[in-house]
């Protein structure tokens, strides 16, 4: 009997590669290197795990991370800070979910912060 090209053989890995990727295979347990079917973002040139990490400020955070804003703490991966321009300036800036338009009214969801004397 012959044997397979090279290529056969490549090809086949590549297809079950792919299989085990398509079907949720698990991947790789903790504390070691991601595998290819590992969901990932990039920030910059650098790769992260997003169930464990965002991007923010072109910088990789954990995704417990809090900034301030005002007298508010808010976590950089979920909100963001937003400057209030009003004619109340004890009521400066709004927490808002991340991707929210800061120029809309304050809905349920935001949080008003006042300025930090």
């Amino acid at each position: 009997m012959g044997q397979g090209s090279p290529r056969t053989a490549v090809l086949a890995a590549l297809c079950i590669l792919l299989l085990l990727c398509s079907h949720g295979a698990p991947v790789s347990p903790k504390g070691t290197h991601p595998m290819l079917c590992q969901p990932h973002g990039r920030c910059g040139d650098k790769f992260y795990d997003p169930l464990q990490y965002c991007c923010y400020d072109d910088a990789v955070v954990p995704l417990g991370r809090t900034r301030k804003c005002g007298n508010c703490t808010f976590r950089v991966c979920f909100e963001q800070c937003c400057p209030w321009l009003v004619k109340r300036p004890q009521e400066s800036s709004m927490v808002k979910v991340k991707g929210q338009n800061c120029h809309l009214d304050p809905s349920s969801d935001d949080r008003v912060c006042h300025s930090v004397s």
